[in-house]
C-alpha cells in the first residue's frame, strides 16, 4: 500500500470539504476534482490550489495513480460511481446513500469484496463527539439494557426539495437521504440489527410542488433482544436543522433535544439530571476523513468496517419497501 494516497474527488458541493479534508493530510496527493460544471472544478482547483479539474469520471477511474476516489455527486449517481470505481480496485469514501437497493448493494458488496477496496459512507454524526461518548458510554452497559432507541432527523429546510436537486433524483427517499443518519447511529450505539420494520409517511408539507415523494417518513424498527426503534425523517417541518436522539434502558435515560444533550440516572425528581458537555455536531463534513486515510495507508481489514455499511444501507432500503408495501417486513442483509 503506497504511503501517500493518490486522490480523486467527485461532486464539489459538500465534495469541496472533502477536497479540502485530503489537501490537509500528508498521506494524500489531491490529483483531481470532478463536477458536471467544469467551471466549478475550476473554482475549488484555484481555491485550494491542490489537484485538476478532471473532464470526465471515466478520466480519472483510468488513472492508475488514482487510489481513492471521493464521492460526493447527486444520490441517484452514487451506486454507478461506487461500483464502478470499486470495480478497477480504488478505495472509495462516499456520500450517503451508498447505494439505493437490495440490488445495487449486492453488487457493490460484490465488488468490494472482490478488490479488497475500503469502502465507507460519510454519515458524519459518527465523527460528533456527544455520540461518540454516548456510544461508548452505551456499550460499556452504563445505560443498562437498552429498550428503546428513538431518533428523529429534522430537517428543517423545506426549499431546498421543493427547489433544488432532490426534486429531480427519481424516487428520491428522505429516509436514504436524512434518516439514514439516525439508523446508522441505532445500530452503532446500541450495537444490534434490526429484523423487521413497519414504515408510513406523507407528502403534506410538499403537497402541490415539483417535489414528489414522501417528505415525511417513520420506521419502526424490531430487534431479536426486544429493543424497538423508532426513526423518522422529516424534510417538511418548521423548525430549524437539527437531530433529536432518546436513547432508553433500564438505569438510565438519555436525551438530546432543544434543551441540550443530558442523563436522566433517576425516577426521583429531586435527583438532577446530568448534563453532557459534548457537541452534538462534527467539526466539519470531513471528520471521518482522516481515519479513513488512516485505515488504509495502515494495512487495516477493510471488510468490517465495510459490513457495517451494507447494513446501514440495508436497514434504510427495508424501510423504503415497508413504506411501499404498507406494512412490515423482514430486513434483508447481504
Amino acid at each position: 500500500m503506497p504511503s501517500c494516497l493518490g486522490v480523486a474527488v467527485v461532486g464539489l458541493g459538500v465534495g469541496e470539504q472533502h477536497a479540502l479534508a485530503y489537501a490537509r493530510l500528508s498521506q494524500c496527493s489531491l490529483r483531481w476534482l470532478y463536477d458536471l460544471d467544469r467551471q466549478r472544478a475550476e473554482v475549488v482547483r484555484a481555491r485550494l490550489g491542490h489537484g485538476r479539474a478532471a473532464e470526465s469520471f471515466e478520466a480519472i477511474l483510468a488513472d492508475r495513480d488514482v487510489d481513492l476516489v471521493s464521492i460526493a455527486s447527486y444520490d441517484d449517481a452514487h451506486f454507478a460511481q461506487v461500483a464502478g470505481a470499486l470495480a478497477v480496485g480504488k478505495h472509495v469514501f462516499v456520500e450517503k446513500p451508498m447505494c439505493r437497493s437490495v440490488r445495487e448493494l449486492e453488487r457493490v458488496k460484490r465488488e468490494q469484496q472482490r478488490s479488497g477496496s475500503h469502502l465507507a459512507s460519510n454519515l458524519v454524526l459518527r465523527a460528533a463527539p456527544l455520540y461518540r461518548w454516548l456510544t461508548e458510554f452505551v456499550r460499556a452497559g452504563d445505560l443498562g439494557d437498552v429498550y428503546a432507541f428513538d431518533g428523529e432527523y429534522l430537517y428543517g429546510r423545506l426549499e431546498k426539495i421543493m427547489l433544488g436537486w432532490r426534486k429531480d433524483v427519481p424516487e428520491y427517499s428522505v429516509m436514504q437521504g436524512g434518516g439514514v443518519h439516525l439508523i446508522d447511529l441505532m445500530l452503532r450505539i446500541t450495537g444490534q440489527r434490526p429484523v423487521r420494520v413497519h414504515a408510513s409517511g406523507n407528502r403534506i408539507c410538499s403537497a402541490g410542488t415539483r417535489f414528489r415523494y414522501n417528505d415525511y417518513s417513520a420506521a419502526t424498527f424490531e430487534f431479536a433482544s426486544g429493543l424497538i426503534g423508532r426513526i423518522t425523517a422529516n424534510f417538511g417541518c418548521v423548525h430549524r436543522h437539527q437531530h433529536v436522539v432518546r436513547v432508553f434502558g433500564t438505569r438510565g435515560s438519555f436525551i438530546y433535544d432543544d434543551k441540550g444533550p443530558r442523563l436522566h440516572t433517576s425516577r426521583d425528581p429531586a435527583v438532577p439530571v446530568r448534563e453532557i458537555d459534548a457537541s452534538p455536531l462534527p467539526a466539519s463534513k470531513g471528520d471521518l476523513i482522516p481515519g479513513f486515510v488512516s485505515a488504509i495507508v495502515g494495512g487495516a481489514d477493510a471488510s468490517e468496517t465495510a459490513q457495517q455499511e451494507f447494513d446501514v444501507i440495508a436497514t434504510c432500503v427495508a424501510a423504503d419497501h415497508a413504506l411501499d408495501a404498507t406494512g412490515t417486513c423482514d430486513i434483508v442483509y447481504v
